[in-house]
């Protein structure tokens, strides 16, 4: 049996939410699933310590295999966006102390795994999660950031299961060229 812990983290300033998936045999289950809140800290760099210190206890306390994060989106409000990198940028930290890989994934890159919909509500995201997972509704938590970092996990088991493409085109002429007897006229 093959297993592996994904660690999934929605960063945040105010609140921060993580999800842990174990696969075994291809198949996933939730582990855990939480927030970290962090406005009850008015000083930004306290915020960003109980970041650093809530990862490493995951860590510490699931054993994950591979970190998968939710990178920051491109916003109007520069400042909100650069808080949002710190806090991204910490929680990467804490994963490399630990020697755990990285894995990025924007936004709607994990809407589109999960919804098939890169512009899916936080609602469809976390109730085709419960769906998938079979997470029963005792078990749903109403921060929505929780289902966020989970689905930045389940993102990731997706994509790292999807069949590599053995070949690579630039082009239809490139395609055209390395693939003759497919093309009729």
């Amino acid at each position: 049996m093959k297993e592996k812990i994904i660690l999934g983290i929605d960063p945040g300033t105010t609140v921060m939410g993580y999800g842990l998936i174990k696969v075994i045999d291809n198949k996933p289950d939730m582990m855990a699933m939480g927030v970290l809140i962090l406005d009850k800290h008015a000083d930004h760099y306290m915020r960003l310590r109980r970041i650093f210190e809530r990862v490493i206890s995951l860590i510490d306390e699931f054993l994950p295999d591979e970190l998968a994060i939710e990178s920051p989106f491109f916003g109007a409000n520069v400042q909100s966006m650069l808080k949002l990198g710190r806090a991204q940028g910490v929680a990467m930290a804490a994963a490399l102390t630990r020697d755990i890989p990285i894995f990025e994934y924007a936004p709607l890159k994990i809407k589109m795994a999960i919804t098939g919909n890169g512009r899916a509500s936080k609602e469809q995201v976390a109730d085709l999660l419960k769906r998938f997972l079979k997470i029963p509704q005792e078990d749903m938590l109403p921060q929505l950031d929780a289902t966020d970092g989970l689905a930045a996990a389940m993102c990731h088991f997706l994509q790292s299961n999807r069949p590599q493409q053995t070949k690579q085109y630039t082009g239809w002429k490139d395609f055209i060229n390395k693939n003759e007897k497919r093309v009729r006229d």
